[in-house]
């Protein structure tokens, strides 16, 4: 039996502890935050990631935790409904498909929830340095006693330490839109009620959607901003919200003041991750942190949930030859990879947000050839 150590508890590495268990290895996950992450956006999943859910037995419990919204309507400026529609939103797409959107946080307390009693989860805690050897890798930790692994896999999202620590910088791998993110939860202080909506305000932007309940609402703001400008301190990025997008109008002041007191608020830049390799010697990366495609796709998710199975089943093929394993499933991957990361191209066109007729013919098309670009050995 094989010891795995995964960074990274939100959706991939939970659901790669789960496969990797399930193949007879025994896994161990880290987490730097101190408890499961609150908060996060409307997430989806989508063709060959439903065949993985399924197989794990987990999909009655996400469609019970789906998002219940109805409709989306587009305001200008002075929070006039430019257009709506209630056959799709822009977060989840088209109704009456199989996917499955829900909140990112409920999807992750149902993988944690799943996982055998006998995987260790270490909260608070990080890899800190990684020393490989023939036998395994050794890992130093922040706060807990060294230890040894023999494999290590990064699962820790788009500005993965793992991926910073064993493959470089940032700036080899991340290919920013030069758009920032900053998404959060606040109380339902418009009263909407299962219903989604996108305000825009020349390139600033705003999408709020209710979570399930219609107690809280998620609020997004988008503006334009490099992948340096977004300050390291959560003061330093709420002030910058406040800059760039204070001078909208409608209820932006008081969606602003909520900010302020949100438990998870949270800034990022809008970018890809693209790597002409995911693994190097004993280690590898899953989901994002390998090839976040962005939220432009929608398919960030289902990429996780695929590749954190893939990776699972090629070290369950060949347990004693993880560097077969790493290839097959680099190899498995690529194509999947690259179909869905194309969708970003289609998904900036500003027919997108302007055109509920264009996600209809042009993105959804593009979608399902995508999530099913996948051939995957074992579910059955």
């Amino acid at each position: 039996m094989k010891d795995i150590l995964i960074s990274g508890a939100s959706i991939a590495g939970p659901a790669l502890a789960w496969w990797l268990h399930h193949h007879g290895f025994a896994p161990t996950l880290v987490e730097k935050a101190p408890a499961p992450r609150p908060g996060g956006h409307a997430i989806d999943i989508r063709g060959a990631a439903l065949d993985v859910v399924r197989a794990m037995g987990i999909e009655d419990a996400i469609r019970d935790r789906r998002t219940q919204m109805k409709g989306v309507s587009k305001l200008d400026a002075d929070g006039n409904e430019v257009w709506r529609s209630e056959e799709m939103t822009i977060s989840g797409g088209s109704f009456g498909k199989q996917a499955i959107e829900i909140m990112r946080d409920d999807l992750s307390r149902i993988l944690l929830s799943a996982l055998p009693d006998d995987i260790e989860i270490i909260y608070g805690d990080s890899v800190v340095s990684l020393d490989e050897a023939e036998a395994g890798v050794a890992v130093s930790f922040e706060k807990s006693p060294a230890r040894r692994f023999d494999l290590v896999v990064g699962a820790d999202g788009l500005g993965s330490a793992m991926r910073k620590l064993v493959f470089g910088p940032d700036e080899r791998f991340l290919h920013p839109f030069d758009v920032v993110l900053a998404p959060y939860s606040a109380p339902n202080i418009i009263g909407l009620e299962d219903w989604q909506l996108t305000y825009d305000s020349g390139t600033d932007s705003c999408m709020i959607y209710t979570a399930p309940g219609n107690r809280d609402l998620r609020v997004c703001f988008g503006f334009s901003a490099k992948l340096g400008d977004v300050p390291a301190d959560r003061a330093g990025q709420m002030a910058l919200v406040r800059r760039e997008c204070g001078h909208m109008g409608w209820h932006v002041p008081e969606l602003l003041d909520a900010m302020e007191q949100s438990r998870d608020f949270y800034m990022g830049p809008m970018a890809q991750v693209r790597m002409d390799r995911w693994t190097r010697s004993r280690i590898a990366l899953v989901g994002d942190a390998a090839y976040c495609p962005s939220p432009l796709t929608g398919q960030g998710t289902s990429l996780a949930i695929v590749g954190a199975y893939a990776l699972a089943w090629e070290l369950s093929r060949s347990p004693d030859d993880h560097a077969a394993a790493f290839a097959r499933y680099e190899e498995r991957m690529r194509p999947f990879v690259s179909r869905n990361q194309a969708i970003a191209e289609l998904t900036r066109d500003p027919r997108f947000s302007e055109d509920p007729g264009y996600y209809v013919e042009v993105i959804e098309p593009a979608m399902e050839a995508a999530e099913y670009a996948v051939e995957l050995e074992g579910l059955g």
